[in-house]
């Protein structure tokens, strides 16, 4: 049995480079949780992850239970969940933009013991957890942790031990749970520390990665932290992505290394051309969706490649595609060459092998006698959804792609009923739930639109219950009252006020054609722009 954990491999590390920094925390982060400039070294953040793992134990707290972590990117976080590994305890975490009815099923639905949270979200976790009918209590991560009354295994954390439980957006309302061991975040570290090419990393001098991702996804808490302990590399963590002071932080961290999402470069691209955009040391960024109108562009102004990748939280690094190999195809779409290590098929609505060059699903599993290594183990509490995804043994990830002749891939577009707006995936069946509540909406359907930036827009079309005087007043309630249930992202950032919806014979929605309602709505100019309204909340 392996018995190393991600606690375990950080200790690793702290032991062979103590001195080393490991969290880098920028003066604008600081700042914007109030906290002061610092780059931790490996010793010191382990010094600061043995304390809570003490009193985590010395309440009562051990494997097999799971504890709710809403701390933004703060240090806060790393500490908390390496000293919660450290004991086989899960992780479950929460997303600071979630609101009253997301934070209560989650709460339920993952029966976490505790809470750990922001001082200004401690009141909204814990009626969320009354909501839920849990006794989890809330805490901030100073306080004093409160006796255990929940029960787990108590067995001794190895690889296998659930290490998270991510929730990510399907199709069927309610977000699932993906269960991650481990070995999931330890592969993860080993895959980036030896993916070479383009992306090769180095020991001695040690890499600096920045992100501006959140902690709370699979990118940035297992690709970014995991790959830097993996090597004894520094990080720098951002709140999030600020535009007009990104390239002054990409300088000022000393990153070699800079992950994003689609939306980043587009948005760089548009600002003034400055001294700084070749002023820093990165040899390369890693993401997924930059335009392919503007990936040449970005990489000749900037001066570094932008690898782009295909993976999935249910993947992990276990079946990752990255295009960290010479020829290049610039601005294509271009995945890259799946590994020796990875299968894949790409199948047709008939379940039959498509051609070269035809678009249809993307399937994969990892070769050799374990053929979900490196992927989540379950849906929590879905053993039907998780059979359904690894069906006839391969897993199906709902996204088109195509192969050309020479086994390069290609990313076409999602099958799934998800929108994404900036890199969060929305689930269209989630969002229309949460507002059929609003006392004025008959029938509501959801879908995306195109978005310049974004990537995808909310469009919501409502039939509703009576004439409407002010079409314009009952959009912005609509949305006002949206953002009190959902994350900002999710609620509506067009709405079309509609005289029904496309059902089949059955009732259920015609999908198909709501999409083409969605376009037709939009050209014609009948839909309320509300995109001006979907401003992030204060934490």
């Amino acid at each position: 049995m392996n018995t190393e954990t991600v606690y375990s491999r950080f200790c690793d590390t702290a032991k062979k480079w103590p001195d080393r920094p490991f969290l880098n925390l920028l003066p604008e982060t600081a700042r914007a949780y109030a906290l002061q400039p610092k780059a931790f070294t490996y010793q010191e953040l382990l010094q600061g992850v043995n304390a809570p793992a003490n009193c985590y134990r010395d309440a009562g707290y051990h494997s097999g239970q799971r504890v709710g972590l809403l701390l933004e990117n703060r240090p806060d976080y790393l500490i908390h969940w390496l000293a919660l590994n450290s004991l086989g305890i899960s992780v479950v975490p929460l997303n600071p933009d979630l609101r009253a009815s997301e934070l209560q099923y989650l709460i339920s639905h993952s029966e976490v013991a505790l809470l750990v949270a922001i001082p200004s979200r401690v009141d909204d976790l814990t009626a969320a957890a009354a909501a839920a009918q849990s006794q989890a209590a809330v805490i901030t991560p100073d306080c004093a942790i409160p006796h255990c009354t929940g029960s787990g295994d108590g067995s001794e954390p190895n690889s296998d031990t659930e290490c998270a439980l991510l929730y990510t957006s399907g199709t069927t309302g309610n977000p699932k749970g993906c269960v991650l061991p481990n070995e999931y975040f330890l592969h993860c570290g080993d895959w980036y520390a030896n993916a070479g090419g383009l992306m090769a990393v180095q020991q001695d001098p040690a890499e600096h990665m920045l992100t501006p991702l959140p902690l709370f996804h699979m990118n940035a808490m297992a690709c970014s932290v995991m790959a830097m302990i993996t090597i004894g590399g520094c990080l720098t963590v951002l709140d999030r992505f600020h535009p007009s002071s990104w390239w002054q932080n990409v300088h000022d961290s000393g990153a070699t290394v800079i992950h994003y999402l689609g939306v980043m470069p587009s948005i760089l691209m548009s600002l003034p051309v400055s001294t700084l955009d070749t002023d820093h040391q990165v040899r390369f960024g890693f993401g997924a969706g930059v335009d392919a109108g503007l990936h040449a562009d970005f990489e000749k102004r900037h001066g570094f490649p932008l690898i782009e990748a295909w993976a999935m939280t249910e993947t992990g690094n276990g079946a990752v595609i990255a295009a960290n190999t010479t020829p290049r195809e610039v601005g294509s779409n271009c995945l890259g060459i799946p590994e020796e290590e990875l299968q894949v098929r790409v199948v047709t609505d008939t379940g039959s092998d498509a051609a070269i060059d035809e678009p249809g699903e993307l399937l994969v599993r990892r070769a050799g006698k374990v053929p979900r290594f490196g992927f989540f183990r379950e849906y929590l509490k879905d053993e039907k959804a998780t059979r359904e995804a690894w069906r006839d043994g391969w897993f199906h990830t709902g996204d088109i792609v195509r192969r050309n002749h020479n086994g390069a891939f290609y990313f076409v577009d999602r099958k799934k009923n998800v929108i994404r707006r900036s890199g969060e995936n929305i689930a269209a069946v989630e969002v229309e739930s949460a507002l059929a509540r609003h006392p004025q909406i008959g029938q509501i359907v959801v879908a995306a639109t195109p978005d310049d930036i974004r990537g995808d827009e909310v469009l919501a079309m409502i039939v509703t219950e009576s004439n409407i005087e002010n079409p314009q007043a009952l959009a912005t309630e609509i949305v006002n009252y949206s953002l009190q249930q959902l994350a900002y992202y999710k609620a509506p950032g067009w709405i079309a006020f509609i005289d029904e919806i496309p059902l089949t014979a059955t009732g259920k929605i015609q999908r198909g054609v709501v999409k083409t309602l969605a376009t037709q709505l939009i050209e014609g100019g009948t839909c309320i722009d509300t995109r001006h309204l979907k401003k992030r909340q204060s934490a």
